[in-house]
């Protein structure tokens, strides 16, 4: 039986145990988005639309009058929560902590983000009100994405696997960032309600300090923060990310605070408010749009940028990177297993929905036509990673000491 004092991320490995090797959350996603789309588009439309998206008789907050606003601005919370506290681990003791790691995944991550996003523009940037969508196609699903590769069992390299999921953690940071400074509403009457987010924000960071290790003080504090941060225009999942970096890692006991919230919430968040975040915003009413909306430029600038602009800008940046000597690929991947995993970055699934929706707030036309390119490219970029990763790699067994790709 294992120590109970040594570190939960030894035993555990929180949020990679959950998706590395294993195809279960990314699986469940994919169900959760046929359930969604197959909801939208029988008998049950009307119940499937009323259910999301009528008003609640009473509600607290003029951004909780629904059930959709519930799922998008409170469980998505604690969804990037567990983010939060995922980035932090990792930047202070996981794979992002020295320069040397952190070089190839945030370059990668950040090319991955770019390059969809002129992808997108060059496609839609001639329609002014399309312009806010710029962002949809820059984020990468780690469940699915995991999911995918999980499929493929032991084939795929485990450098590879590791790469894939610091790039998507990169990815995450981005995509907080992009959702905080470009997709945040703030007027005058809400700057009190901002002073008061830093106030409560400053609060967590003194209980950090001070060694606070008890769990309900930083929870209720989170609470107040969020609630704060929902009144304040800054969209309220930013107040996740904020809090969890104030979860001190100081250890007790062996383990930490931090460890024992992301080992916690962590299930929770991949098989609870993610695919119920899905169900919830993949459905998609097709009746009346025929092929040719397929080819409106909203879905197909969308799903462009996740097939072709994320290989493009991932795949290049590690090629570039590694011609220059800046930084070395993948240990013991091929170019074309490299080429398969950034193809396999394309899958944009609960972060692009979720852009989606914050980028054409209250036009369902554009919402919905976001929604057909994010399930388009995503599935695209699933099919076509799996079949590369599946054709070009081998099962360890068989696999021959190779050299780096470089």
């Amino acid at each position: 039986m294992a120590d109970n004092k040594l570190p939960l991320r030894s035993v555990f490995a929180p949020v990679r145990a959950l998706f590395v090797g294993d195809a279960s959350a990314g699986i469940l996603l994919i169900l959760v988005a046929a359930a969604a789309m197959l909801a939208a588009n029988s008998t049950l439309a009307g119940e499937y639309d009323a259910l999301f998206n009528n008003t609640f008789a009473w509600y607290p907050h003029e951004k909780l009058k629904s059930l959709h606003y519930v799922i998008n601005d409170g469980l998505m919370a604690i969804f990037f929560f567990v983010v939060g506290l995922e980035v932090k681990r990792e930047v202070v003791c996981g794979q992002l902590a020295t320069p040397e790691q952190r070089r190839l995944p945030v370059l990668a991550a950040v090319a991955g983000m770019l390059v969809p996003a002129a992808v997108y523009l060059v496609i839609a940037g001639g329609e002014p009100q399309l312009i806010r969508g710029w962002a949809i196609p820059a984020a990468t699903d780690i469940a699915f994405a995991m999911g995918v590769l999980g499929l493929l069992g032991s084939r795929v390299p485990a450098s590879l696997r590791l790469f894939l999921l610091t790039v998507a953690i990169v990815d995450d940071i981005g995509a907080v960032l992009v959702i905080a400074i470009f997709y945040s509403e703030i007027g005058s009457q809400e700057l009190m309600w901002i002073v008061a987010s830093l106030v409560v924000l400053g609060g967590m960071i003194a209980m950090n300090r001070a060694q606070v290790s008890r769990t309900w003080p930083y929870i209720v504090a989170a609470l107040l923060l969020w609630v704060c941060v929902l009144s304040s225009g800054v969209h309220a999942t930013i107040a996740g990310v904020a809090a969890a970096l104030t979860i001190p890692m100081h250890r007790k006991d062996g383990n930490s605070l931090l460890e024992k919230l992301e080992h916690g919430l962590a299930p929770w968040s991949a098989y609870a408010i993610v695919p119920i975040f899905g169900f919830a915003n993949a459905g998609v009413n097709l009746s009346g749009i025929g092929m040719d909306k397929m080819l409106d430029p909203l879905p197909l600038a969308v799903a462009a940028g996740l097939v072709v602009g994320k290989q493009l800008g991932i795949f290049s940046c590690i090629f570039i990177a590694a011609k220059i000597g800046f930084a070395k690929p993948p240990k013991g991947a091929s170019w074309t297993e490299i080429w398969g995993i950034s193809i396999l970055c394309g899958i944009g699934f609960t972060m692009s929905l979720f852009i989606g929706e914050l980028a054409f707030p209250g036009y369902r036309l554009l919402i919905d036509e976001a929604k057909i390119g994010i399930l388009a490219g995503s599935v695209i970029s699933a099919v076509l990673g799996y079949v590369v990763l599946r054709l070009t790699t081998t099962h360890p067994n068989d696999r021959t000491a190779e050299s780096d790709p470089a």
